[in-house]
């Protein structure tokens, strides 16, 4: 992990819907806080137009792959430039649900090439210090999601049968890529 004094620590937390990033992340944002370091908390997709879009599309209807992979694209190029690299400067520790991992897993699923993805995002995008993934089975995952969170039906993104190829994915990653742990 790269801590210089100079640049801030950049942490992802990645794995399937529902595996409880998102907690993690508080969690993991708190004992920073505590322990006197500055913390920026945040999430992609983000609530900025792109990522609305995003989300919106969980539950109109999924957009083409590659509507949706550029507007992942975009999104994340406004997060980086807004927002990551602006946190990282300025010495802070950016704890970030979800990242370009996730593009490559969840549109590698739908049919695009990760490493490609990945390609694309490395032209932008800081790759993090650490990436954590918390691996559960997309069943049990959806389960806890669904009828204990939100008490709604799952959405486009939250298929059992696609977040087990997500799964699949992830894990591959995991293996392959430095950062994760």
């Amino acid at each position: 992990m790269n801590i210089s004094s100079n640049r801030g620590i950049f942490i992802v937390m990645e794995g399937v819907d529902g595996a409880g990033k998102s907690t993690q992340v508080q969690l993991l944002g708190r004992a920073f806080s505590a322990a006197g370091r500055e913390v920026v908390l945040s999430k992609e997709p983000t609530d900025g137009p792109w990522g609305s879009k995003l989300r919106e599309s969980a539950s109109t209807g999924r957009m083409s792959l590659e509507d949706e992979l550029n507007h992942f694209v975009q999104d994340r190029k406004q997060h980086v430039e807004e927002l990551i690299t602006p946190s990282l400067q300025e010495g802070k520790v950016v704890i970030v649900d979800r990242y370009f991992y996730s593009t490559m897993a969840y549109q590698g699923a739908r049919g695009a090439d990760p490493q490609e993805v990945r390609s694309t995002m490395l032209e932008f995008a800081p790759e993090p210090d650490i990436v954590f993934l918390i691996d559960i089975d997309p069943a049990i995952s959806i389960r806890e999601r669904v009828a204990e969170s939100r008490g709604d039906e799952p959405n486009e993104f939250e298929q059992v049968e696609t977040l087990q190829r997500v799964r699949t994915i992830f894990n591959e990653m995991a293996k392959a890529e430095p950062h994760f742990s």
